[in-house]
């Protein structure tokens, strides 16, 4: 299937810069896939098109300011860095030896242990960075707060960095800024921090937010809850398949990058009795949707934390 079949015109002007003043009172618009009948509504409403009895399912990551910029020492230019994820080895700890050396299994349990979330912080961080193709091996950057960083490996698109000193969520957040999507053309602010986060988000970890969940309120959680609706949690960290385009003329020789996932025993628990049950299990959007996909096991989701 040729990339290019996918293309289409999108005018700037119709790629909201900013969002709407009171978080929930977006538009929403809702087809009836039996009838093709359509309706304008609004998010506030949505409790209402879904039935009683529906599982809904949230990805509750939380994205971390995970953009940095640092001063290459040599030349002076300014470079931004995305933080995607601590490197760490199969015991959870961070080791630049294993960078390349990890199999799969060793990385997935290494990652189960940490989530990429430990309190100290790591030195060593799986990276994207701007102008990449100059952002050679050994080149040296100064970073706020007199960090400093050099590039250890270069991955592909990535880089790895090894910092002077363990980079914490504490440090990121007094000198990171939110990494806002590549489609809004401007510099994060301060509301950003609060915005451009789920009311819901609580395990930090993703590089983007799962934006399909930025339309709730606490007040419409409640209203889904009120209709009979059950509310369930799972983890996963965005990264970097978020931020690549897909530059293979056909789709199928894409690669897809992967992402640390975690479901709750009583998710799952939920799932399970749902479909037994014959009750419908609702996705809120593409993030938790594809942790259910890679979660499930001969039609039924495990418990359990992966990528």
């Amino acid at each position: 299937m040729k990339t290019d079949d996918f293309n289409f015109d999108l005018p700037e002007r119709l790629v909201a810069q900013y969002p709407v003043q009171e978080r929930g009172t977006s538009r929403l618009f809702v087809l009836n896939r039996s009838t093709g009948q359509y309706e304008h509504s609004m998010t506030a409403e949505l409790a209402r098109f879904i039935e009683p009895g529906t599982v809904m399912v949230f990805n509750d990551t939380k994205v971390r300011k995970a953009r940095l910029f640092g001063t290459a020492i040599e030349t002076g230019a300014v470079v931004e860095f995305l933080l995607l994820e601590p490197v760490i080895d199969s015991t959870g700890k961070v080791d630049a030896a294993l960078i390349l050396g990890l199999n799969e299994q060793e990385r997935q349990e290494g990652e189960a242990q940490t989530s990429g979330t430990e309190a100290g912080g790591s030195r060593l961080w799986r990276v994207m960075t701007s102008k990449v193709k100059r952002q050679r091996k050994g080149r040296r950057y100064a970073f706020p707060e007199g960090m400093q960083g050099v590039i250890a490996e270069e991955l592909g698109e990535e880089r790895v960095v090894e910092f002077s000193e363990p980079v914490t969520e504490a440090y990121l957040e007094r000198n990171g800024h939110i990494p806002l999507p590549p489609y809004i053309k401007r510099n994060d602010e301060a509301d950003d921090a609060q915005r451009y986060q789920t009311v819901y988000a609580r395990n930090t970890g993703s590089a983007a937010c799962p934006t399909a969940g930025l339309h709730f309120t606490p007040g419409l959680l409640d209203s889904l809850r009120e209709r009979g609706i059950e509310l369930r949690w799972v983890t996963l960290h965005v990264g970097l398949g978020t931020f690549l385009p897909v530059r293979s003329e056909t789709v199928e020789n894409h690669i897809m990058h992967e992402e640390w996932y975690h479901v709750p025993q009583e998710t799952a628990e939920a799932v399970k009795k749902a479909k037994a049950e014959g009750r419908k299990v609702l996705s809120v959007g593409t993030t938790s949707l594809r942790t259910l996909e890679a979660a499930s096991q001969a039609g039924e989701l495990k418990a359990g934390s992966g990528s």
